[in-house]
């Protein structure tokens, strides 16, 4: 007994792997602008702790030390533009060490986030 063949199956051009896709289907490099300043590689990315209500000063000033090495003077500095502007940048770096800072001062209860320098 012989089995009937199957009809074959026509998948949808978005289903296909991008190796079956016609050429004129594939990205091409460059569609992008890359005239944008906010997207330059050499711009650093900066880590700002801010204002809260819950922290006293003398933590801030202990966590800054113990995280970034600061003296207790620059540390100071920073806690106090911290509590006076509501805001300062503590670090600056790749976006990968300036993630890590951020997290760090997140498992210390401080209110941090990141963005590009400028």
């Amino acid at each position: 007994m012989s089995m009937p063949s199957a009809a074959p199956v026509t998948l949808p051009p978005e289903t296909l792997p991008i190796e079956t896709l016609p050429i004129e289907t594939l990205p091409i490099e460059g569609d992008q602008p890359t005239d944008d300043p906010s997207h330059s590689p050499d711009r650093p990315w900066i880590t700002i702790v801010w204002n809260d209500p819950i922290n006293l000063m003398s933590y801030v000033t202990f966590v800054l030390q113990k995280l970034f090495g600061y003296s207790r003077e620059k540390a100071t500095k920073l806690m106090l533009d911290v509590h006076h502007k509501g805001r300062a940048v503590v670090s600056s770096g790749t976006r990968e060490r300036v993630e890590m800072d951020v997290f760090r001062l997140h498992e210390h209860g401080l209110w941090a986030t990141m963005e590009h320098s400028g």
